[in-house]
């Protein structure tokens, strides 16, 4: 059993987050600590591979802490030179569905930092996958700035017209902090292919 607050069994997680440069600072910032954390607790982190913005915020959190980061970045972005120059690991994939693919298959948890719609579509198809039984591991939400509370309250309402199950208010955790994430993972509600008893409602 691990001890309240320690780090989680699983060493390896893959985060979404985005490449804006103007979004506000608060972003990177809070990007910085979950690579610093995640590094501390000796956590390899799997991202898109980018240089800028939260992307880049992260992975040269992490780097500096001496952690490993793995970055996925499909061949035009790395020809547009997107890519970070520093990482542990770069794989170039063929597109941004292989991308989302290795990423999940690499890692033992998924972490949302807020971002635009590329950082959602990766979300809500991780938690899509979770629903139907397909992705069973930990699935938080860094709530920076408040930005996932309209997300939340649109998952709720899914639940509330019966789009979907109340058991699926247990696929994810929301921390406010990148310092909760080693115990949120620690303490996720387990999860099985069982889910697909209920995936349909």
């Amino acid at each position: 059993m691990s001890a309240p607050g320690a780090a989680p069994a699983e060493r390896t997680v893959c985060v979404y987050c985005a490449s804006s440069r103007i979004a506000h600072p608060d972003y990177r910032d809070a990007a910085r600590r979950v690579g610093e954390v995640l590094a501390d607790a000796g956590i390899t982190i799997v991202y898109g591979g980018g240089a800028v913005g939260s992307m880049g915020a992260l992975a040269d959190g992490a780097l500096a802490r001496g952690g490993r980061v793995v970055g996925i970045l499909p061949r035009f972005m790395a020809e547009l030179e997107w890519g970070h120059k520093g990482l542990s690991d770069l794989q170039l994939v063929e597109d941004l569905r292989t991308r989302k693919h290795m990423m999940l298959a690499l890692s033992q948890a998924a972490i949302a930092l807020p971002g635009g719609s590329g950082t959602l579509e990766e979300l809500l198809e991780a938690i899509t996958l979770k629903r139907l039984g397909l992705y069973l591991n930990p699935i938080l939400l860094v709530n920076t700035r408040g930005f996932f509370q309209p997300l939340l309250e649109t998952l709720a309402r899914s639940v509330e017209e019966r789009f979907m199950d109340p058991r699926h208010l247990l696929m994810w955790q929301v921390v406010e902090t990148p310092e909760a994430i080693p115990a949120a993972l620690a303490s996720a509600p387990p999860w099985s292919a069982a889910a697909r008893d209920f995936a349909a409602v």
